[in-house]
């Protein structure tokens, strides 16, 4: 080491050098610089999730999840499963080892599972992700007195618009369960025009579909056969034929049962003051930026709630609010340590060496350029204004 340091001595310009190479690679990293609740971990979990509707979780267990947890034995990088049955679902978590490639790893999860060729009939896919860690940017709720309906497409509004904001990749919506089509069969009418269940679910069923019906080719184009006639309204399901009458006319359905939308039976509720909300989370990843997700969403909810004076937007959760209090303890905690480094080094060194290296341990890890927050600022203002020319483009689009 000393031999270094008798060098740099002899070549102040070589010295110089090295610090204008640091300070050009700080400067880099500053500007790659996430803000996050949570350090950066490697992701080493993976979830499977069963669906299997009227289930019981000792057929969930004996059909399923007993399968997959002996089929995962050996697979290399899995080093433990844990799983959880319950009605209609289970979820299998696998935990890998360390030093393994998640990517790799969830690839040989998923060619084991698909490996399994006796599931329940009735059980849905399986569904096999890696569990990413995130950090609640900003959660606030709509609300304001309106019907679930008009909330839920006011979400939906909101949640496209803010997905359209650059940086922003994972949002959350709680407070409504999902919709659904209930045809209640009239047993009499049923009876009097000699129609059975089997008769009238599957006419419903090979009406209310969305299929290709294939491809034909000519010399000079390719058309495509599709079958676009799905529903997701009950007015649009009451005219279905179920089978033509004796004397030439139709049944359709509302002549056998009654139609209408409901939502599913599912106690899915949030209340805000107590009246109907929907709640939506902002998410942050591991390669975003808090503090820029929070300043977006806040500005488009301004935008938002200016534009619709109706829906009451409440504030529930600032994810910056809370890491800005983290980093304010922080700082209060490294101005306390700058004066004990420079008390310390005061002693055995000149005191005006002590008191630059203090200050630049502070600097290098504390401090925040004000002109790094107007660059923040700056991307903010192209986030929105990308997004509204997005939302006004795919306005156009859908009035042409």
């Amino acid at each position: 080491m000393r031999p270094v340091i008798e060098y740099f001595l002899r070549n102040s310009v070589a010295a110089n050098l090295l610090m204008v190479f640091i300070f050009i690679l700080g400067l880099f990293g500053l500007l790659r610089l996430k803000t996050t609740f949570f350090p950066e971990t490697p992701i080493r979990n993976i979830n499977i999730t069963l669906v299997f509707p009227g289930a019981s979780p000792e057929e969930m267990e004996e059909g399923a999840v007993t399968k997959i947890e002996e089929k995962l034995v050996g697979v290399n990088g899995v080093k433990r499963t844990t799983s959880v049955s319950s009605e209609n679902s289970a979820t299998v978590s696998v935990e890998t080892e360390k030093g393994f490639d998640i990517d790799l790893v969830i690839q040989d999860v998923k060619n084991a599972v698909d490996q399994i060729n006796s599931f329940p009939v009735d059980m849905e896919p399986p569904i096999i992700y890696k569990i990413e860690p995130l950090s609640d940017a900003y959660i606030f709720a709509l609300g304001g007195g309106l019907d679930l309906k008009t909330l839920k497409r006011h979400s939906r509004q909101v949640e496209d618009d803010l997905l359209a904001l650059e940086g922003i990749s994972r949002i959350d919506i709680r407070g409504f369960p999902e919709e659904e089509i209930e045809i209640s069969f009239r047993e009499a009418d049923m009876r009097a025009m000699n129609i059975t269940f089997a008769e009238a679910v599957s006419a419903v069923a090979q009406t209310n579909l969305l299929t290709t019906g294939g491809l034909i080719k000519t010399e000079s184009e390719e058309l495509l056969i599709r079958a676009k006639n799905k529903n997701y309204e009950g007015r649009a399901l009451e005219n279905v034929v179920i089978r033509s009458s004796e004397n030439g006319g139709l049944i359709r359905l509302h002549q056998i049962a009654d139609v209408k939308d409901q939502w599913e039976d599912s106690p899915s509720r949030s209340y805000i003051n107590g009246v109907p909300a929907v709640v939506m989370t902002v998410y942050s990843t591991r390669q975003e930026d808090m503090f820029t997700n929070s300043d977006m969403t806040k500005a488009y909810l301004s935008e938002f709630q200016a534009k619709n004076p109706d829906v009451e937007v409440t504030e529930i959760r600032d994810g910056k609010e809370y890491l800005n209090g983290r980093i304010e303890f922080i700082k209060k905690n490294g101005f306390l340590g700058f004066l004990l480094v420079l008390i310390l080094l005061a002693m055995f060194l000149n005191p005006r060496m002590a008191f630059w290296v203090a200050l630049a341990i502070y600097w290098r890890v504390f401090k925040n350029a004000c002109w790094w927050r107007e660059k923040e600022r700056n991307a903010i203002r192209e986030a929105l204004r990308r997004q509204r020319d997005y939302s006004a483009s795919k306005k156009n689009m859908c009035l042409d």
